[in-house]
């Protein structure tokens, strides 16, 4: 029965096509390729056409104003590098911090500027360096035409963003116990410097004649000239 099917449909294909089956079925998966490739492409085609639209929206969407942070330290700052899509985009230099947030497309996640995001990078900046010891607000040690480049940077900011807040400077702490301690023991080292000192005047005042002894002195001494008399 099955060989009798096979046997009917070669004869239809051959009198229907003028081909031979085994031909006649290589145009057909040929074809098939062919339309699966043209839809793939396509279909990748608008799905990227549609994620682009939305991506467009979501830029285009209003951005929360700025909120003012005040004073934050570097830690703090780190958490709006942008990997939270709730919180705004900062970025700092020279210790101020701005609100990036309307040009993510630049500092966000993918950005070619997202190693600065979440940072003070002046020294990155001032060098145009992209290496991970260059991001840090210390700028110290910079060349004259580094620091020209760096304050133009400060001048885009300060003309294009919002400032939010500043980096908290660390401030150093003073022991006022150790300070003490050394105030105590300079005074003990001069103490006894005080007690040499006056150790040392008496001897200078024993040298010096009592009123006693020069009274005696001038009596004797007038008694020599009596005699002699």
């Amino acid at each position: 029965m099955v060989l009798q099917l096979w046997d009917t449909i070669k004869d239809s294909i051959t009198a229907y096509t003028g081909l031979s089956p085994a031909t006649f079925f290589t145009v057909v998966a040929l074809a098939l390729a062919f339309y699966y490739v043209v839809s793939g492409l396509f279909g990748s085609s608008d799905h990227g056409h549609h994620q682009r639209s939305r991506d467009f929206e979501q830029q285009m969407q209003p951005l929360p104003p700025p909120v003012q942070l005040g004073e934050i330290t570097e830690q703090e700052l780190k958490e709006y590098d942008g990997a939270d899509p709730k919180k705004p985009l900062l970025m700092a230099i020279k210790g101020q911090i701005y609100d990036v947030s309307q040009s993510r497309m630049f500092y966000g996640p993918g950005g070619p500027y997202a190693l600065f995001a979440g940072k003070d990078a002046s020294r990155a900046l001032a060098k145009m360096s992209f290496e991970e010891r260059d991001l840090t607000g210390d700028i110290s040690g910079l060349g004259p035409f580094e620091l020209e480049a760096l304050q133009d940077w400060e001048y885009k900011f300060m003309s294009k963003y919002v400032k939010v807040g500043t980096i908290k400077q660390a401030v150093p702490v003073i022991d006022g116990a150790a300070n003490g301690e050394s105030v105590e023991a300079t005074d003990r080292e001069a103490k006894p410097a005080e007690d040499g000192a006056s150790a040392s005047a008496k001897p200078l005042e024993d040298d010096v004649p009592s009123k006693s002894v020069v009274a005696e002195t001038v009596d004797k001494s007038d008694v020599d000239v009596d005699n002699k008399d």
